[in-house]
């Protein structure tokens, strides 16, 4: 479903929201990936314990959502053409 008959305001809400489902996801991958890898390397909190098929499936569970969020926001800038 394509909308075209959309205001100028309509539009720029549809990007803002686009675009804070982006940032979204990039925390997720920030909070889900990139602090359990920074923990390890560093030797802070338990990750840096044990790397085990939970810290996996956490890791792979993070990157999940963060892909899904993108993947909305494109479905919603696709509405604008």
């Amino acid at each position: 479903m394509v909308v075209t008959d959309l205001t100028i305001a309509e539009v720029e809400q549809t990007k803002l929201l686009a675009n804070a489902l982006d940032r979204t996801s990039t925390a997720c991958v920030t909070v889900g990936v990139v602090t359990p890898i920074a923990a390890l390397l560093y030797g802070i909190g338990p990750t840096a314990v044990q790397l085990g098929l939970a810290v996996l499936g956490y890791f792979l569970g993070w990157l999940m959502i963060a892909v899904f969020l993108h993947h909305m926001a494109r479905r919603v800038l696709r509405k604008l053409r």
